[in-house]
């Protein structure tokens, strides 16, 4: 992996914890050895035991037990050093229908509103869902979801601050929709953001701004990406960016490469030129490449994470990535 890294030419790595118990101060350091050893620093570090948890969004049972994990990590991320964390406030994961063909016959995740069954990976593990079923039981209200970030936020936000750690959240994927019985009502519009970081009330909280989504939600989210990357971007509230395109708004969209989607992902790189963006940019759901046989799975929970075809993907990213960088940085 770091010799793929560096053939890249990239400086900057964002790692996953898998494991809630990887999730501490010793852990992190061993990366930090690991890695800058080699030249690369850690900008960030995301935790799976914390991410889209639902107990934090639906003010579950078990909620002060998973605050108190959180609250750990983000103290144990400062300590070693390891300045950025993404959060995302979904309580029943990311939706997706049966992957879909894009260029070449890569195929890429797609998400059909009008599907009758849809893949869900949320806590319960990867599996199938009908429209009408509830994953938590009943119905949720937007007020609900709203009562419970307000009271997540201020009680982690302390934690935050002192740690000297930014926390970028991502929004709600696929964005405004009510899905298993809960609404996406937060993340999903710029007025949303708004409410919640004025909520929120500090420089240590902002923004995951994962274009992909953004560009889901289509007219819904009430400013394009570039325009909501500007307005966060010139008040310092953007610290990462999912790069990531789509063919074509919701209520049916696929995944597809950077240079195939509707979005010109220029005008992005640029806006981030002009509001001197601080952060990391990532790609982020890459098309499935390779041979038929790869291909021939249409389960999106059924991914080649870390084989020859992924890194196809990753590298042709990264090469676009960079030339559009490189772009901005001489014109802008």
């Amino acid at each position: 992996d770091i010799a793929f890294i560096k053939e890249l030419g990239l400086q900057y790595v964002v790692l996953f914890v898998e494991s809630g118990n990887d999730a501490n101060y010793d852990y992190f350091m061993r990366q930090r050895e690991i890695f800058e050893q080699e030249g690369i620093k850690i900008y960030g570090f995301s935790n799976s035991n914390i991410h889209n948890h639902d107990s934090l969004v639906l003010n579950l049972n078990d909620r002060d037990e998973i605050i108190e994990q959180y609250k750990k990590y983000i103290k144990d991320l400062g300590k070693s050093g390891i300045p950025y964390s993404t959060y995302a406030h979904m309580a029943n994961g990311i939706w997706s229908t049966e992957k879909e063909s894009t260029r070449g016959g890569a195929l890429g995740r797609a998400f059909n509103l009008n599907a009758e069954t849809f893949y869900l990976n949320d806590r319960k593990g990867p599996r199938t869902i009908s429209k009408e079923e509830f994953t938590h039981e009943r119905e949720y209200s937007e007020k609900e979801i709203w009562e419970n970030f307000e009271n997540y936020i201020k009680e982690v936000k302390p934690v935050i601050e002192d740690s000297g750690v930014r926390i970028g959240i991502h929004p709600d994927d696929p964005p405004g929709l009510k899905l298993g019985g809960i609404p996406r009502c937060i993340f999903s519009t710029f007025s949303g953001y708004q409410r919640a970081l004025e909520i929120a009330d500090s420089p240590n909280i902002g923004i995951c701004l994962c274009a992909g989504t953004w560009l889901e939600g289509g007219d819904s989210t009430e400013k394009n990406v570039v325009d909501t990357a500007r307005f966060f971007g010139n008040q310092n509230k953007l610290f990462k960016i999912h790069f990531r395109n789509v063919d074509k708004p919701l209520p049916h969209f696929k995944e597809t490469f950077l240079d195939d989607g509707y979005m010109d992902m220029y005008k992005i790189i640029k806006c981030l030129k002009e509001v001197d963006f601080n952060g990391v940019i990532i790609p982020d759901h890459n098309p499935t490449m390779g041979s038929l046989d790869d291909r021939k799975s249409k389960n999106p929970h059924r991914e080649d994470k870390y084989g020859v075809q992924n890194r196809t993907a990753t590298a042709f990213a990264i090469g676009y990535m960079k030339a559009l960088v490189a772009r901005a940085n001489e014109e802008v």
